[in-house]
């Protein structure tokens, strides 16, 4: 089985505010394919937190060969996203709606087991890296 990883994490200055989305993606082997942070104007830190995870998997589902036998491990620092994703939490914002809408179309278009992960921030720190280096730049 061939096995990804995804680190992934978004934030805004201010909520809303300016956001920024970062997102690391390896292979189990550790080898990096992609580290990617940019800005994604004004909104908030959950809608942010949304739209990297959703970046990454499009940028997955564009540029690696699925196969049917890919398991994706997707790490976020956000409770509220992961626990959301898995279906525990009831999501009631409109725009974090229409995007696990996306996020889960997106899954059903890929041949591969999708799995959302809570991490301590410590453990996401290259991709909070990457969302900071975004918002440093728009400063």
């Amino acid at each position: 089985m061939n096995n990804l990883i995804i680190f992934s994490d978004g934030g805004s200055r201010g909520n809303p505010g300016p956001a920024a989305i970062g997102f690391v993606i390896r292979k189990g082997s550790g080898k990096e394919l992609v580290k990617l942070g940019r800005e994604i104007g004004n909104t908030t830190n959950n809608v942010a937190e949304y739209t990297a995870i959703l970046e990454a998997l499009k940028w997955v589902k564009e540029n690696v060969s699925l196969d049917g036998d890919l398991k994706i491990n997707c790490y976020l620092d956000s409770l509220l996203v992961v626990r959301q994703l898995e279906g525990k939490f009831k999501i009631k914002d409109s725009k974090m709606k229409a995007l696990a809408v996306k996020i889960k179309k997106l899954e059903s278009e890929m041949d591969a087991e999708i799995f959302y992960l809570l991490v301590p921030r410590e453990e996401n720190k290259i991709a909070d890296s990457l969302v900071n280096q975004a918002l440093d730049k728009s400063f």
